[in-house]
């Protein structure tokens, strides 16, 4: 097992990043096409039709959020910035060897995603399941 490690800044504020990663509303305009939250676990949706029921593991506001996702433990921190940005570090633990190069190119993809939703409000994703990323499309 392999850990993923990715850091980003955005220009917008913890609060704000916070809110992506954490409503329904804010992943569906970076990361799935739906991820609705019941009684503590997230039902993501994906343009491949593929599902995942993901447990909210631990959330302080605007600082951290961590989940169970496919099998592994995801750990976002969020840390405010001298100019009023953030500073995010994604974590991805017990990461199958197998699974590796797929899962950390995957994060770069949502990740760079996520900053230009959260910068730009830009959704750079086709949405389209005859274009995913099982298809070799980055934009998924």
């Amino acid at each position: 097992m392999s850990t993923i490690t990715w850091k980003i800044y955005l220009k917008s504020d913890p609060k704000t990043v916070f809110d992506l990663l954490t409503t329904a509303e804010g992943r569906a305009k970076f990361w799935a096409e739906k991820a609705e939250e019941i009684d503590g676990q997230i039902h993501f949706e994906f343009p491949n039709s593929q599902t995942y029921q993901s447990r909210i593991l631990k959330t302080i506001s605007n600082q951290e959020f961590h989940l169970d996702y496919f099998d592994s433990l995801v750990k976002f921190t969020l840390v405010p910035s001298e100019n009023g940005g953030t500073d995010l570090t994604l974590t991805n633990e017990n990461v199958a060897e197998s699974e590796f190069a797929e899962v950390n190119a995957g994060w770069v993809s949502v990740l760079m995603n996520l900053k230009a939703v959260a910068d730009f409000q830009c959704d750079l994703r086709n949405h389209d399941p005859n274009r995913t990323w099982g298809q070799g499309y980055v934009d998924n």
